[in-house]
């Protein structure tokens, strides 16, 4: 998380501004910056989740890998690459299918579903993730449940939900 980390303000249906806005300043009222998650599926339908990092906002909380998108970055382009930056999972953002938005505060959350061949090697960064675990969604949706998952995610699986599963199970 690097304090020079530059994101695109959008307004609210994620359209461009022109405008670029820096990690860590106080957001303007009424616009937003793109975040995107990536939840990885095995072919034996388990999904995979990580854990923060203590040194993190929502220590040790388990999510789906994600992350603001930088300067220039397409949503999928983000989700791609903190998926590779954070469990070491290489996807191309050609193969990610979006599941859905959540306008938040100040971000415009999109959620993504890889679905990927075997059983991936993971190389986690130790910066932002302390572990990893490949779950069930219904196990997921637990973690959730029981706020086991960083806070955010409560209102994403809550409006993301069934269209996760649905992409999930395809």
């Amino acid at each position: 998380m690097a304090d020079d980390e530059l994101w695109d303000l959008t307004d609210a249906d994620g359209a461009p501004l022109g405008r670029l806005q820096r990690r860590g300043d106080a957001m303007p009222a009424g616009v937003f910056h793109i975040v995107a998650s990536v939840c990885v599926v095995r072919g034996d339908g388990l999904v995979l989740m990580t854990r923060r990092a203590a040194i993190k906002d929502w220590p040790l909380a388990w999510e789906f890998p994600a992350g603001s998108a930088l300067a220039g970055e397409s949503s999928a382009e983000t989700a791609a690459r903190e998926l590779a930056e954070e469990a070491g999972v290489r996807v191309s953002p050609d193969d990610l299918a979006l599941v859905g938005r959540v306008t938040e505060a100040s971000a415009l959350f999109d959620l993504y579903v890889a679905h990927v061949d075997g059983d991936p090697s993971l190389e986690l960064d130790p910066l932002e993730v302390c572990e990893s675990e490949w779950v069930t969604l219904e196990e997921a949706f637990r973690r959730g449940a029981r706020g086991e998952m960083a806070g955010p995610w409560v209102n994403r699986l809550d409006d993301l939900g069934v269209l996760l599963a649905r992409a999930v199970s395809r």
